[in-house]
């Protein structure tokens, strides 16, 4: 890889984090307290770097093509709506640029990982854990990712990210993670 397209994909990965920390906050359609009084809880539409929960979008970690460097210069995990599997926009950055290091790195294999909130039938959860992978599947594989090379599973609400019944808690663990199988330096 030449120095200037090694300087081009660092520029990219800064710009993708730096559009990851500036993500808008949206509020939650529905989200009640209480007797169904409506709490105006704001809820980021994907928390980003910084709030704790997930690791990714940083700069300056890990050995190039290792899975420290994939998790903290890309980011591993996105977002979902509630009772949805559809990717938001604010998510296209992350999965992009999770596209660019795959295919920088072509003896990487992932296995996405789709989660759920508490709420709802452990039944329910699994299937909508399912469409989500297989969402996040489906985008990188239009993205020029080897479909040979993504694998999926559904842990349902099975591993939350955020221990409590809150709307904060909820929208964390509504996530896909894109975990690293194996190939990673």
């Amino acid at each position: 890889m030449t120095a200037s397209r090694i300087a081009k994909v660092a520029l990219i990965g800064v710009a993708v984090a730096a559009m990851a920390a500036c993500a808008p906050r949206r509020p939650v359609e529905g989200a009640t307290g209480p007797g169904g009084a409506d709490q105006g809880v704001n809820i980021p539409a994907y928390p980003g770097p910084g709030t704790g929960a997930i690791e990714g979008g940083g700069i300056g970690s890990g050995a190039p093509g290792s899975e420290n460097d994939f998790v903290v210069n890309v980011g591993d995990r996105i977002y979902f709506d509630l009772d949805s599997y559809q990717i938001s926009p604010e998510a296209y950055p992350r999965l992009d640029a999770q596209a660019a290091w795959l295919q920088r790195y072509p003896q990487v294999t992932v296995r996405i990982e789709g989660n759920a909130d508490e709420r709802g039938t452990r039944e329910y959860n699994l299937a909508l854990g399912a469409r989500r992978a297989e969402s996040i599947r489906n985008y990188l594989i239009e993205r020029g990712v080897s479909a040979g090379r993504i694998d999926t599973i559904s842990f349902g609400k099975e591993r939350p990210i955020a221990q409590g019944s809150t709307e904060e808690a909820w929208a964390r663990n509504r996530n896909g993670r894109t975990a690293i199988a194996s190939g990673a330096q």
